[in-house]
């Protein structure tokens, strides 16, 4: 499957808002250079009237490029540079150095059209809650896995059991790649457009780093899978739509407990009551 990509030459205080945007018309990836944003999406789901119309809204152009499936890793591989969230998580490429003994896990990726590297700031911050999130012999659920990253980190982390989905064919095989590459012992992944057919499983950690749109249509359905007492940890959420989601989730009684912050996004965990 071929994708289109899309580069923007967007100031930085715009770039957080047109990659949420971006998101909810169907990219599903994103790189930020010095001087641009550059987006990538399907090229079954480009549709350029739609862009120009979302770009016109801040004056901004864009130049456009077909990439071919097999070029992909050309383009990563001279992006792609190791992630570290403080001494807690590395997640490099398998063509690095190895990072163990910097951090106390390491994740390697191979990213090629999945979203979830560690360089966004959501993925980050969903990290870093997950450091404190007791793990150990929990069931994990991964709604939105793109690359498997998160759901990697929690068997790392010695989840019971950790099941990842994603509704593209190309996530899911890419998922079960990396969580080959990385030894995981308990990591399940599976193609799925949403939640209806998860009504007789629960777990204790569930998380889900998507886009607002995503998290508020779930959030029923994600609370129905969570168990009581059970950790929800969201992202892929602007800074201005926080009240939304507390709202959202504090309607499904989940009661927030903490919150990281990074480049103008959230991640919100929440308990579930």
């Amino acid at each position: 499957m071929s994708h289109v990509a899309i580069t923007v030459a967007a100031p930085s205080d715009l770039r957080d808002i047109l990659v949420a945007r971006l998101a909810d018309a169907g990219y599903e990836g994103f790189e930020e250079t010095a001087d641009a944003l550059v987006a990538y999406v399907p090229t079954t789901s480009f549709d350029e009237t739609v862009l120009r119309g979302m770009l016109a809204d801040y004056g901004l152009d864009y130049t456009k490029e077909i990439i071919a499936q097999a070029n992909w890793n050309a383009v990563w591989e001279s992006n792609f540079q190791p992630v570290l969230v403080d001494d807690f998580c590395g997640i490099r490429a398998g063509f690095h150095a190895s990072l163990q003994g910097k951090v106390l896990h390491e994740i390697i990726i191979t990213p090629k059209m999945s979203f979830g590297t560690g360089h966004h700031a959501t993925t980050y911050s969903v990290i870093k809650l997950m450091e404190e999130a007791g793990i150990e012999g929990k069931r994990v659920f991964d709604f939105g896995t793109g690359t498997g990253i998160l759901a990697i980190l929690a068997d790392k982390m010695g989840a019971a059991r950790a099941d990842a989905i994603d509704n593209d064919t190309w996530a899911v095989d890419n998922a079960a790649e990396n969580a080959v590459a990385n030894s995981a012992r308990v990591v399940r992944i599976w193609r799925a457009d949403n939640l209806e057919a998860m009504e007789n499983e629960q777990y204790d950690v569930l998380l889900a780093n998507i886009n607002r749109n995503i998290l508020l249509t779930n959030m029923a359905q994600m609370k129905r899978i969570l168990k009581k007492d059970g950790l929800l940890i969201l992202s892929g959420i602007l800074q201005e739509d926080e009240p939304v989601i507390l709202k959202a989730a504090m309607e499904q009684n989940l009661h927030p407990v903490r919150k990281a912050e990074r480049e103008h996004w959230l991640a919100l965990s929440f308990t579930r009551g």
